[in-house]
């Protein structure tokens, strides 16, 4: 099953699987493997436009969508 799941936010849509990827990426830019990861956490702040991110329950960061 396909499924594509969108947060709308001051009419602007934000894709969630981008918001993943963008995840993935900085992780794989600290010198670590996608593969690595067990437990992904994203928390998306409507008002900041802000997603926060916990990887394997100890890496913590944000970025701006």
């Amino acid at each position: 099953m396909k499924t594509d799941f969108f947060v709308e936010v001051h009419g602007e849509q934000i894709d969630y699987t981008k918001l993943i990827d963008t995840a993935k990426e900085i992780w794989k830019a600290d010198g670590h493997k996608v593969k690595d990861i067990q437990h992904l956490q994203l928390y998306f702040n409507t008002d900041e436009k802000k997603c926060y991110y916990v990887i394997n329950d100890d890496s913590k960061g944000d970025f701006i969508m």
